[in-house]
């Protein structure tokens, strides 16, 4: 089943010619509860959108846009649109949802004012802003970084830890929940970099995409070099360098067991990785629909922006330069699903299935939808396992030889 266009947000400012302007979209997030959803439209702004609950809610959505009104805001209950001012050109983004406090203990996020549910920025200076969502208010930046911060990754546990990627050439990991406010000014607190854990060197060009693994013990990052690197997030230091692509690395992510991992590249191709052993397992090649393309013009033209997985762990979505949003599903070589999009930069699923937002150069985001699929209970059995057993673990247990192949993703 294609992907069918739901709705389209456009940037509500009308673009400047200068780069200070620069209105790309070249950051999507939901929240992890799918209660919100933000994006990057430029002009140095970034739009919260309470996401409509229901599927039903979406397609009434849909319905208004197909009979030539213009999807502008969506707000539920009371919660309601927000612009935020960042002052900069803003590239990544990322919601962290941090669990309250119980029992009378004091969240180490609470102790400093911070809310249950916070957006992190980053910015064209080198800043990373974050923000309170419910209200819209800036709560602290965080300084360190010497350029652009191009993408942002919070630990999917609930914890306060922050991994940022930079022009700069490095990452850094912050941790917002240790002391570090110089002062306080209103609502707003201004820390210090004593919030700062580590910095990570080893790539030598601009890194443009971090990923923390969902079990929080991994973190790839990816820049513009032909390998991606694999970090623990327990040592904080380089467990292998990922090789096999013959271009830029920009975009990677995990699967939700953490068993799986994909990079894209400009060279046309997504390979998926086994984390734990380094092992390539599958290459998915971005094959032009159009067979009258040379081969030189094929690898310019499907160059890839942005690779994700299904909440699920079946599916993969591809955004490419060749004006192509693909759907592959892991046992297929081939897309399943095509759905035409112009000069997409970056793609998101939905936490909860069904809807792929992405992101363009020209402002914009589109919400297409996604097959939903019923996992199998060996699918399930599977996810299950690999959620706390590496692929060593795996390999050692007492198991028949294809219950392992099975369950480390070799039978592909």
């Amino acid at each position: 089943e294609e992907p069918v266009l739901l709705a389209e947000l456009k940037p509500g400012r009308p673009q400047r010619y200068d780069w200070k302007s620069s209105c790309e979209t070249w950051s999507v997030a939901f929240s992890p509860d799918g209660a919100w959803f933000a994006w990057s439209q430029g002009h140095c702004v970034v739009k919260l959108i309470p996401w409509p609950l229901g599927e039903a809610e979406l397609c009434k959505t849909s319905e208004r846009k197909s009979r030539g009104s213009k999807v502008e805001t969506w707000s539920h209950g009371t919660a309601k649109e927000k612009t935020l001012e960042c002052g900069q050109i803003v590239w990544g983004l990322a919601f962290s949802a941090w669990p309250a406090a119980e029992d009378g203990d004091t969240d180490p996020a609470c102790a400093v004012g911070l809310p249950c549910l916070v957006l992190a920025t980053g910015l064209n200076n080198g800043q990373i802003k974050v923000w309170e969502v419910q209200t819209g208010h800036l709560l602290f930046s965080l300084s360190g970084h010497q350029d652009v911060v191009r993408d942002l990754s919070f630990a999917p546990n609930g914890s306060p830890i922050l991994v940022s990627a930079s022009r700069d050439k490095t990452l850094r990991v912050w941790d917002l929940s240790r002391d570090g406010i110089l002062f306080a000014s209103g609502d707003t607190f201004l820390l210090s970099p004593g919030r700062q854990v580590q910095v990570l060197s080893g790539h030598v060009q601009w890194v443009y995409c971090c990923s923390i693994s969902p079990d929080c013990s991994m973190l790839c990052s990816a820049a513009g070099e032909k390998s991606a690197l694999l970090w623990s997030m327990r040592s904080y230091t380089l467990i292998r360098r990922l090789e096999g692509h013959q271009s830029s690395v920009v975009s990677c992510d995990f699967s939700p067991d953490s068993a799986l991992l994909v990079t894209a590249s400009y060279d046309a191709c997504v390979i998926m990785w086994d984390p734990y052993t380094g092992e390539q397992l599958r290459t998915l090649r971005h094959v032009p629909l159009h067979s009258t393309l040379d081969s030189s013009s094929e690898i310019h033209t499907s160059s890839l922006r942005s690779v994700c997985f299904s909440p699920e762990g079946l599916y993969l979505a591809t955004v490419a330069d060749d004006r192509l949003l693909r759907i592959w599903a892991l046992e297929f070589r081939s897309p399943v699903a095509f759905a035409p999009m112009t000069n997409g930069l970056c793609c998101m699923y939905f936490p909860h299935g069904g809807f792929i937002a992405t992101g363009t150069r020209d402002g914009h985001v589109q919400f297409w939808t996604a097959p939903r699929v019923l996992s199998s209970l060996k699918h399930l059995c599977r996810k299950a396992l690999r959620t706390f057993l590496t692929t060593y673990q795996v390999l050692a247990l007492p198991i028949p030889r294809k219950l392992k192949e099975f369950l480390t993703y070799r039978t592909f």
